[in-house]
């Protein structure tokens, strides 16, 4: 990760509450450093510079009165440029929502702002979320961090590059089939998709429904824990919500991993290149010399979530995408009747990657071919839970690569979109699932960049999930600093 004005989320917010920094002095320092990376990096779609004053501000004239103005005070946050923000465009970098501003806050940017964050601005993303690299967005892509000549990964792209560059300590990203986790690994960070229905789904620009998680970006596994405490918990404005208490991850952390069970997933290492499958194995290796009892063990369905992924999440995605129609917000191509004007303010309004996505997910789901498309991916997904069901018998949390390889360059795989998915090889697993998982950086490959290692954990393992990536991360801080 590269140099920042700040140490961590932590750090700042302690800082901020002990009155030694104001929270406008810091969301200057977080304007500042988007000013001067970001046009290299095109992280951002949007910056919100006067509305981040303002909420600064109301920070500080909290404290001056003696207010406590939450856990994240003064911390300035990113967000994805699909989590809708009250009077503030949100495009999912697309054309058909272009100067698009919602009503209404996502439910996590509510909490967000309750526990005393900055919303900087909004990240740039793979058009409606739906690619690896943030190479779909209308507007271009995105660079990664370290070498801009590679992409940052996707769809959270624009997220993974601003906290890997050390313009906000945290940002917020969604998870459809890896979008937290491939970019974070990509760039350097840690990133989180927590259990399906942890985290409020209000506000998030849907893509596919039964699989799209929001996730935090953090420089470390303290500050993601954070994160994931202030937008977790119930939202009766979302009905797959679940009603139950925020899993405490963050007192989790010093625990350490004495006796704890790891499966070392041969699926999640063998499809992974060299580089990566080697890092990998020295993570088990640092977790076995911390007292984990670590082994290999195969779960051969996991090959099949990248087939089933692209039947169910495209048919989903068929579905969500039909609201943008020309009529009642977005983008309108005037046409002689309603259909011609729905077909040309479509098709305008679309990206190539989207359409192809749409088409897929129509077929999918048509008349004739429901059953021996969607229907058999619905039953491979269940083939999958249960897999995973029996491996958790056995393990407490598993272990593999994040993506199958270091971050590739800018337009190496654009004319192949099957290259492409296979980036998401290693996590569209968890999706499926509804299971949690997370990246967290564990030394460079052989080209010098980044590296992450994947902790995946059954349905409310977070705690557990966490404890173990702690240790990772210590164990990475030993070795490499």
């Amino acid at each position: 990760m590269t140099a920042t004005p700040f140490e961590s989320a932590l750090a700042v917010a302690d800082a901020v509450r002990r009155g030694e920094r104001t929270a406008r002095s810091v969301v200057e320092a977080a304007l500042e450093a988007v000013a001067k990376r970001d046009p290299e990096l095109h992280a951002f779609l949007h910056v919100a510079a006067d509305e981040a004053r303002a909420a600064a501000d109301a920070v500080d004239d909290a404290l001056r009165v003696g207010r406590d103005p939450g856990p994240l005070a003064g911390v300035p946050v990113a967000l994805k440029d699909n989590l809708c923000t009250r009077g503030i465009p949100t495009t999912c970098a697309s054309r058909i929502l272009a100067g698009w501003r919602p009503p209404y806050d996502a439910t996590v940017v509510v909490r967000l702002r309750d526990a005393g964050a900055i919303v900087v601005g909004k990240t740039n993303l793979d058009e409606f979320a739906m690619g690896s690299s943030t190479e779909n967005s209308c507007v271009g892509p995105t660079r990664h961090p370290m070498d801009p000549t590679r992409v940052p990964g996707g769809s959270s792209g624009g997220s993974a590059a601003a906290v890997g560059a050390g313009l906000v300590p945290l940002a917020l990203g969604s998870d459809t089939g890896g979008s937290v986790r491939q970019p974070a690994a990509l760039c350097g960070t840690v990133g989180m998709k927590p259990t399906y229905g942890l985290v409020s789904r209000y506000g998030l620009v849907a893509f596919a429904s039964s699989l799209d998680q929001i996730g935090p970006f953090a420089r470390s596994v303290a500050d993601a824990a954070l994160l994931l405490e202030v937008i977790a918990g119930h939202d009766p404005l979302d009905s797959t919500s679940l009603d139950r208490p925020v899993p405490p991850v963050s007192r989790s952390l010093d625990a350490g991993v004495e006796g704890v069970r790891v499966g070392l997933v041969d699926e999640l290492v063998g499809d992974a290149a060299p580089d990566v499958a080697r890092r990998v194995r020295e993570a088990a290796e640092a977790l076995t010399k911390a007292g984990a009892v670590v082994e290999e063990v195969a779960v051969p369905e996991m090959r099949l979530g990248l087939s089933a992924y692209y039947l169910i999440a495209p048919a989903e995605a068929s579905s969500n995408l039909a609201r943008y129609d020309g009529v009642r917000y977005g983008l309108r191509v005037d046409a002689p009747d309603v259909a011609a004007m729905n077909v040309a303010t479509r098709t305008a309004g679309f990206g190539p990657e989207v359409k192809r996505r749409i088409m897929l997910g129509t077929y999918a789901l048509s008349a004739g071919y429901y059953d021996a498309y969607y229907g058999k991916a619905q039953r491979v997904r269940t083939l999958i839970v249960q897999a995973f069901d029996r491996a958790y018998e056995r393990f407490d949390v598993l272990l593999g690569a994040t993506a199958p390889s270091t971050a590739f360059a800018v337009g190496e795989r654009t004319a192949d979109p099957l290259t492409m998915y296979m980036s998401d090889v290693c996590t569209i697993p968890s999706n499926l699932a509804g299971h949690p998982a997370m990246s967290v950086p564990f030394g460079a490959g052989d080209d010098g960049l980044p590296v992450g290692v994947q902790v995946l954990a059954p349905a409310l393992g977070e705690v557990r999930m966490f404890q173990v990536a702690a240790a990772l991360e210590r164990a990475a801080k030993a070795r490499w600093g």
